[in-house]
C-alpha cells in the first residue's frame, strides 16, 4: 500500500511529465520549421521534446525574437551576400543564422576574448584562414573574406566530427574541449551533450547550440508563414571592386556622392578608413547602385610593366558606361560583340552571377572612349 508520500510524489512526477508533453506540442506547432531546421543541422527531430530546450524556447524566445529583428536591420546589405557565399560552397545557408549569434550582423564586433568580426574569429584562427590582421586593416571586418573563412572552418569541423550541429559547437568551444565531451559521454547525442546535470560541454557551448537553434527556428518559420526568405525583398545590393592601395575612403565617397558613414560601415576592415599602401589593389564593397559611378568615376592607376600580373584584366576596366535593355535572343556573348565589349567585365559592372540573362533587364556596359562617343553621337 502506497503511503501518502510516495503517492504525493508519483502525482507530481505524472504532472510534469503531462506538463513537458504539453509544452513540446506547443512548441511543434508554433515552430513547424523546427523539421527543416533540425534536418538541415542534422539534429534527431525528437529533440524537440528535450526538457532543457522546451525550457530554454520558454525562457528566451521573446529575448531572441528581438535580438533577430534588429540583427536582421543591421546586416540587410551583407545578407545576400553571405548567404550566396554559403550556398556556392556546400554549406547550408541556416548557418548564417551562426553568424547572427556570433555577431549580430555587426562587421566590426568585437568579444571580451578579442574575438572580431561578423564571425567572430580570433588572431591565431583567422591566421590559419589566410585573414590580414594587422594595424591597419584587418580581414576579420570584411564580409566576402571572413564569410568565406568562416565556410573553410565549418567544411573542416563538418568533416572532423561528422554532423553539423557538432561542427556549430566545435565553433564555440573548440575542436579540443568537443572532442573531450564525446569521449566522456560515450556519444554524440545532442541530448546527452548539452545535459545541464552532467555538464559535459561548458554552459556556454550548452547555451549555443539551443539558441542557434531557436533563432533559426523563428527566422525559418517566417519562410513559412510569409513564403519568403529571411531577407524578404532585398536584392544583391552590393558589389565587390577594385580600388588602389592608399586610397582614402572618404575621397571616394565623395566621388561616388554617397554618404561617407555607409560606405564605412560596408568596408570596416579598413581602419581610420583609409587603404594600406602595402597591397597595389585592394576590394572594397560599394552600393550595387553606385557602380555605374564607380566606373564611370574612378580608375585604377596603370601598372608598370614589371608590376603587371594576371590580373590584368581587372585594371583595364574601361571608365565609360552604356545602357542597354536585353532584347528577346540575347546572350553576354552577343551584347559583348555588339558594343566590342568584354564579357567578364559586363558579368563584374553588372553583379552577374553567371552568363544568364533576363528578358528586358537593364545592363551597364564597360566600353571605350571611342565607342562611348559613337553611340553618343
Amino acid at each position: 500500500m502506497l503511503s501518502i508520500g510516495s503517492y504525493f510524489k508519483r502525482s507530481l512526477l505524472f504532472f510534469f511529465l503531462v506538463l513537458s508533453t504539453l509544452n513540446a506540442s506547443w512548441l511543434e506547432s508554433k515552430y513547424p520549421s523546427y523539421s527543416y531546421v533540425f534536418t538541415e543541422f542534422d539534429v534527431d527531430e525528437s529533440y524537440i521534446y528535450d526538457d532543457a530546450f522546451v525550457s530554454f524556447v520558454m525562457k528566451n524566445e521573446k529575448k531572441l525574437k528581438r535580438f533577430y529583428q534588429h540583427s536582421l536591420i543591421r546586416g540587410k546589405e551583407i545578407l545576400p551576400t553571405m548567404q550566396g557565399l554559403l550556398v556556392e560552397d556546400g554549406v547550408s545557408d541556416l548557418f548564417i543564422y551562426l553568424s547572427m549569434v556570433e555577431s549580430g550582423f555587426t562587421t566590426d564586433a568585437v568579444s571580451p576574448k578579442k574575438a572580431v568580426g561578423l564571425w567572430q574569429f580570433m588572431a591565431a584562427t583567422a591566421k590559419q584562414y589566410d585573414l590580414v590582421v594587422c594595424n591597419s586593416y584587418d580581414e576579420r571586418c570584411d564580409t566576402v573574406f571572413a564569410t568565406s573563412a568562416a565556410i573553410a572552418y565549418l567544411n573542416k569541423l563538418h568533416k572532423q566530427f561528422g554532423k553539423w550541429y557538432l561542427a556549430a559547437m566545435a565553433y564555440n568551444c573548440g575542436e579540443g574541449c568537443m572532442e573531450r565531451a564525446i569521449r566522456r559521454a560515450g556519444t554524440d547525442d545532442l541530448s546527452i551533450l548539452t545535459d545541464n546535470n552532467l555538464k559535459y560541454l561548458p554552459r556556454e557551448t550548452r547555451e549555443y547550440i539551443k539558441k542557434l537553434l531557436l533563432v533559426s527556428m523563428i527566422g525559418e518559420n517566417v519562410t513559412l508563414d510569409f513564403g519568403t526568405d529571411m531577407h524578404a525583398g532585398l536584392e544583391d545590393t552590393l558589389i565587390r571592386v577594385d580600388v588602389s592601395g592608399g586610397t582614402s575612403l572618404e575621397q571616394l565617397a565623395k566621388l561616388l556622392k554617397m554618404k561617407e558613414k555607409q560606405l564605412f560601415n560596408l568596408n570596416k576592415s579598413f581602419k581610420n578608413a583609409l587603404l594600406p599602401k602595402e597591397k597595389a589593389v585592394y576590394k572594397i564593397t560599394i552600393p550595387i547602385e553606385k557602380v555605374y559611378a564607380f566606373y564611370l568615376r574612378y580608375e585604377l592607376p596603370k601598372k608598370k610593366k614589371s608590376d603587371q600580373k594576371t590580373d590584368n584584366k581587372t585594371l583595364k576596366l574601361k571608365s565609360h558606361m552604356i545602357s542597354h535593355y536585353v532584347a528577346w535572343g540575347e546572350t553576354l556573348e552577343s551584347v559583348a560583340k555588339l558594343y566590342h565589349a568584354d564579357s567578364e567585365e559586363i558579368m563584374l559592372s553588372n553583379h552577374l552571377k553567371n552568363d544568364f540573362l533576363v528578358l528586358d533587364s537593364l545592363l551597364v556596359i564597360p566600353v571605350s572612349q571611342n565607342i562611348f562617343e559613337k553611340i553618343s553621337k
